[in-house]
């Protein structure tokens, strides 16, 4: 019997992920102090009734990378892994699991950088416009039909459909 790929289960936005957000953001604030500027949430969590992977997705923003780097420890004493830039410059990308199930997915960037910006537009568009969070739902579905047991495959099945619509906000 073959297991469910880590993308067959998804959920619709409730309570319990608003909770997990905030909880989340907390611990980030409490382990960056004055090197933490803000936590956004970004992601198909942050999007209302579209389904999502049961990961959510944080975007904090830091002062500097310097700042964050010299309190990577206390990120790592949280229990996230830190992974780096992870394919985007001047990111730092981290994951939180609990019971080898990830929880967080989480972006750093400096307050200020364009992706943090690029990225809230997006999530804004999507929960200004219905019409375009329900086309997402459904291209990621294919991604995740396609691409089940594959995760860099799975995001770049998603990526032109994603810059085009931010291209679409932008405009």
């Amino acid at each position: 019997m073959r297991r469910a790929s880590r993308w067959s289960r998804t959920i619709r936005i409730g309570r319990a992920w608003r909770r997990q957000r905030r909880g989340g953001a907390g611990r980030l604030k409490a382990a960056l102090g004055g090197a933490l500027v803000t936590v956004h949430h970004m992601g198909s969590t942050a999007i209302p009734r579209i389904a999502a992977k049961p990961v959510v997705d944080l975007m904090p923003t830091v002062t500097s990378l310097a700042a964050l780097e010299a309190r990577r420890s206390n990120v790592e004493a949280l229990g996230y892994l830190w992974r780096g830039e992870f394919g985007i410059p001047e990111r730092r990308y981290c994951v939180l699991e609990r019971d080898g199930k990830r929880v967080f997915h989480t972006h750093f960037f400096v307050d200020g950088h364009a992706n943090v910006a690029r990225q809230l537009l997006f999530r804004d568009d999507l929960r200004a416009h219905r019409e375009e969070a329900v086309a997402y739902e459904a291209i990621k579905r294919a991604a995740a039909t396609a691409h089940p047991w594959d995760s860099m495959a799975y995001n770049d099945h998603k990526s032109a459909w994603i810059l085009a619509c931010q291209e679409r906000a932008e405009a």
